[in-house]
């Protein structure tokens, strides 16, 4: 058989299979199959790596076709390439540059949570100071940021490229957090909020993407590991705001001036510093190369065959990439579309209705994708509701019990703030237990935190309020952790872009109903509390109906 012909073949059959990922969940009508499961009745599978230096090999798995899902890509020529790096990377594997990478993609894992801490522990001192009729409304200004944020970066860096959106969130954050410092009234903080939270909302979508396209599948746990990021930020801001907001704050709206209210100020300007450093350590002391699918998408096969060569060289090894691997993939009379508005429409795909019906296409994987929805939805309103108030709630609290000085409420922060990490950490163990795996983790940490915040209604004393909210974050730190991993593993590979678009929205969009529902509620009484352990305890019950347990699966 000529070469030419050969070649045309491998194109085609690469066409068949999922550009993003590198590994892929087992799929019989949308339930995850055991890894190692032969294929049933044309369903997928995913075939052991029986040749190392073969790299297609690595990378084959079926999907489901188009005869049965009747999904036709806008850029068949582009999705085969895209195996192809996918196939390139797995054969470099894990080395210097990734490593290096793992630390820097956490700068934006840890702004993910740094911000949105800062907003809360603010919120008190800023109300003292202005004296706004409705103080959540600084909540609803970081919301609308993250929102518009996730949308604008999360499109844009397959127009403009990962590396600029990569340095570009942590630049804009940092800058907008240290003009924070001069804002002269509420309608000034609340849009500096607004404005560094646009930056923090492309953190994650951006900073997910880069990582994964240079990493390969057989590492690709070290996503859930980033968490730990996450988890010390919270401890990072509060640790910081105990002198400041504790000793340069205003203790109560009486009489509170700029001058004797200025630790807010200093504490956004420290953190600004802190987003300034990281931003500056990514752009002048880490060699991010431009990731080698957005380069292909805009057909500079060349480039990207040189930036996978020097992801090896780095990581002193070679790779047998060519560009005639990415040139064959052009099978005669089809071209790739190269150009912003075919970039555009490869993002619009995934957001595609026929992408959409796919998450919804059997009875049982409606259910499992209406499900995590709901739980995602349920967890973005109670969670917010609860702790982007928790400050300012303890604090009121603690007038009652007599001790409520700024100092005792931010102090009390920090152990709430630590307690979370161990959390992370062992909701990371708890996944890989036979009994209880990722639904029974998930659904017990979810209960747990219910439970704790009910309990936190009892308290009589400081002491004991502050035991119930330590264990309210050890809980939610595990949730969180189990959250993250398990809900794109339930998604058929070739949809899951589709059913994280479709999570991270109902996460989002209930957020922005935090804050508003928190200026029509009164935050002196329980209210909130019940309201957001009443949540939690359903998005809990949820939890055990899911479908599917994907412990012990293959998964892309």
């Amino acid at each position: 058989m000529p070469t030419s012909t050969i070649r045309d073949a491998e194109a085609q059959h690469l066409l068949q299979h999922d550009p993003e990922e590198g590994y892929e969940m087992n799929s019989i009508n949308g339930e995850p199959s055991k890894m190692g499961e032969d294929s049933l009745d044309g369903s997928p599978s995913r075939k052991q790596s029986e040749n190392s230096e073969d790299a297609a090999s690595q990378e084959e798995g079926l999907v489901v076709g188009i005869q049965q899902t009747g999904i036709v890509s806008t850029d068949p020529v582009y999705e085969a390439k895209a195996r192809v790096l996918n196939a390139a990377i797995q054969e470099i594997g894990m080395g210097w540059y990734q490593w290096q990478l793992f630390v820097v993609v956490g700068f934006g894992w840890a702004n993910d949570n740094l911000w949105p801490i800062v907003t809360s522990l603010i919120l008190t001192p800023v109300a003292n100071e202005f004296k706004p009729p409705h103080p959540p409304v600084l909540s609803l200004a970081q919301n609308i940021g993250l929102l518009a944020g996730a949308m604008f970066w999360g499109f844009g860096c397959d127009i403009f490229g990962r590396k600029l959106a990569f340095n570009l969130t942590l630049l804009v954050t940092a800058v907008f957090g240290l003009l924070a410092f001069s804002s002269p009234n509420f309608a000034a903080i609340c849009s500096f909020s607004t404005l560094w939270s646009f930056g923090v909302g492309g953190n994650l979508p951006v900073d997910s993407a880069v990582f994964l396209e240079f990493l390969p599948g057989s590492h690709q746990y070290l996503l859930t590991v980033l968490s730990i990021d996450w988890a010390i930020a919270q401890v990072v801001a509060t640790l910081i705001a105990w002198p400041l907001l504790g000793h340069l704050t205003c203790q109560s709206d009486e009489n509170c001036t700029r001058g004797g209210n200025m630790g807010w100020r200093y504490f956004v300007v420290v953190m600004g510093a802190i987003s300034m450093i990281e931003f500056v350590i990514r752009f002048l002391f880490f060699t991010v190369y431009e990731s080698p699918k957005y380069l292909m998408g805009k057909g500079l096969d060349e480039q990207a065959v040189r930036v996978v060569h020097e992801v090896a060289r780095r990581n002193g090894k070679t790779s047998t990439l060519t560009i005639e691997d990415l040139k064959s993939c052009e099978p005669r009379g089809v071209r790739q579309q190269t150009n912003t508005r075919a970039a555009l429409k490869r993002k619009l795909e995934r957001l595609d209705l026929s992408h959409v019906r796919a998450l919804f296409a059997t009875r049982k994987l409606a259910f499992s994708t209406g499900l995590i929805m709901a739980i995602w939805a349920l967890i973005g309103l109670g969670y917010p509701l609860y702790n982007n108030f928790l400050p300012y709630l303890q604090s009121l609290r603690g007038v009652k019990f007599g001790d409520g000085s700024t100092y005792v409420t931010y102090r009390d922060s920090l152990i709430v703030a630590a307690v979370g990490i161990p959390g992370a950490l062992i909701g990371g163990y708890l996944v890989e237990v036979p009994r209880l795996g990722r639904k029974g983790t998930l659904c017990l940490a979810t209960l747990m935190t219910g439970g704790f915040l009910y309990g936190s209604t009892s308290a009589l004393t400081s002491g004991a309020l502050l035991g119930w909210n330590c264990g309210f974050n050890f809980a939610g730190n595990i949730m969180y952790s189990v959250l993250y991993a398990y809900t794109p593993e339930i998604f058929p590979t070739k949809d899951r872009g589709t059913g994280n678009a479709l999570t991270a929205t109902s996460n989002r969009i209930f957020g922005i109903m935090a804050p508003i529902i928190a200026m029509f509620a009164n935050l002196r009484t329980a209210a909130p509390v019940y309201t957001s352990g009443a949540l939690f305890f359903l998005a809990g019950l949820l939890v055990a109906i899911l479908p599917f347990e994907s412990r012990g699966k293959a998964s892309l």
